[in-house]
């Protein structure tokens, strides 16, 4: 008999069994969300994700198991489903047999359908095709019967494309109807108890405000006709407890500094970058040692070991004079005004030059929208990362940017970064779903 990894023997999982916490992660995007859960005990069963270049970083760290990873972190990838990109869209007619075996088996379908299209920090399109992807993860919903459904998106998928206008012609007429509303809608026809609210990440550890729209939803029959508890009310109440267990700060939030201190190039060995999917002629910092409470928590048991993704930008001299006078003249942690931006010939319209004692403005999938609060550069896709709440093992893959049309199609690191759902918000969201959950079947 042939050797057996532990690798084989997780594809290998046999069904999930009733009454484990299982979750199938939909537009799972790089892998945050299902990081988050896992940390919080859930077990993952399989994600879906379009996107190639995020599906490498998720299949690396989650699936063949990085170098560094913690084993627990994996998903039991079935069998009969490759461990390769795929579509939403089209999932559920691909693998419908395959998909029948798992009806009322599993507990958790969760995912973040994609938020361009919402998102006040792009063009936000009514008729963004990417808006209606929710329907596609409702459709699972709907077929799998799980116990339990999240949703996660931006705070302007809680905002109608239209309202500002319909309020300002005095609500005439039939007033504009939000997603997260045609969701709630839709849910509750399905059979579940819905609630929505809108949370933030700074509030759970991670050093950046990034306000979030979440979507909980409970199967109505295992509530046996009884209230369901207020998710919303559990999660706030294990905040101090989260905090407190990961070494976090109780009376504040974490600081830019705090998040990424450790990884400035002053004072450090510059040395070639030694990333084999970047271009020859970049360099990044020998890394030393973690700094504060958060760091340390990030760096875990890697006691130093080199990090990935460390790459320093490449800027022009000038670039480098422009971001220098940002730094010195203008106000950290707001974005610039219009009289800095003509002052110092700057035309993006969104820009912020952080302040390290202040968490980070939201990340966005563009890493020339930030500013370093103390070096005149924009961040490391490692520094990204640390502000999403990302440890240090978790490794990227593939390309670090891209421009023009490409960014309709690929999906560099810095992307996947911008897309993610923080891990340290997603495992106190995933603590409270555990919560939750036993508290709705006990009251039966």
């Amino acid at each position: 008999m042939g050797h057996i990894s532990e690798h084989d023997l997780a594809r290998d999982a046999t069904m999930p069994q009733a009454g484990e916490g299982t979750f199938i992660d939909l537009f799972a995007g790089c892998g945050g969300l299902s990081l988050g859960l896992m940390a919080a005990g859930w077990k993952g069963l399989f994600a879906v994700e379009r996107s190639p270049d995020a599906f490498k970083t998720l299949r690396h760290n989650f699936i063949d198991g990085s170098s560094t990873a913690p084993r627990q972190l994996r998903f039991a990838w079935p069998d009969w489903l490759p461990a390769e990109p795929g579509d939403a869209n089209q999932f559920l007619e691909t693998y419908f047999s395959e998909l029948s075996k798992y009806r009322g088996k599993v507990t958790l379908v969760a995912g973040g359908p994609p938020c361009q299209g919402f998102s006040f920090a792009g063009r936000r399109q009514a008729q963004d095709p990417r808006n209606q992807l929710f329907k596609r993860h409702l459709e699972l919903v709907d077929f799998l019967r799980p116990e339990v459904v999240l949703l996660e998106n931006v705070l302007g998928i809680s905002i109608a494309h239209g309202r500002t206008k319909w309020l300002q012609n005095g609500g005439r007429g039939r007033p504009r109807q939000s997603y997260a509303e045609k969701i709630k809608h839709l849910l509750e026809q399905h059979g579940y108890e819905s609630q929505q609210e809108l949370v933030r990440a700074c509030d759970f550890g991670v050093p950046q405000y990034r306000p979030r729209y979440l979507t909980i939803g409970i199967r109505r029959d295992l509530l046996k006709g009884k209230p369901a508890p207020s998710f919303f009310a559990i999660l706030a109440s294990l905040r101090t407890e989260f905090r407190r267990s990961h070494g976090l700060p109780l009376d504040r939030e974490v600081t830019v500094a705090e998040a990424i201190s450790d990884l400035r190039l002053t004072g450090k060995d510059i040395v070639p970058c030694d990333d084999t999917e970047s271009p020859r002629g970049f360099t990044q910092i020998r890394y030393v040692a973690p700094e504060s409470d958060y760091q340390r928590l990030m760096h875990g048991d890697l006691n130093g070991h080199p990090v990935n993704s460390l790459r320093i930008p490449n800027h022009r001299p000038t670039t480098v004079a422009k971001f220098t006078k940002i730094l010195v003249s203008c106000r950290k942690g707001v974005q610039l005004s219009a009289s800095d931006r003509e002052r110092l010939g700057i035309k993006k319209s969104s820009f912020v030059p952080l302040d390290g004692e202040k968490p980070s403005h939201t990340l966005t999938t563009l890493p020339d929208d930030l500013l370093h609060y103390a070096e005149p550069r924009i961040h490391t896709v490692r520094e990204h990362a640390r502000l999403q709440s990302f440890p240090d093992w978790f490794d990227f893959r593939g390309k670090y940017t891209t421009g023009g049309d490409r960014r309709t199609k690929e999906c560099p690191r810095y992307t996947q970064v911008g897309n993610a759902v923080p891990p340290l918000l997603a495992e106190a969201v995933g603590m409270a779903l555990s919560d939750f959950r036993k508290k709705a079947l006990k009251s039966r």
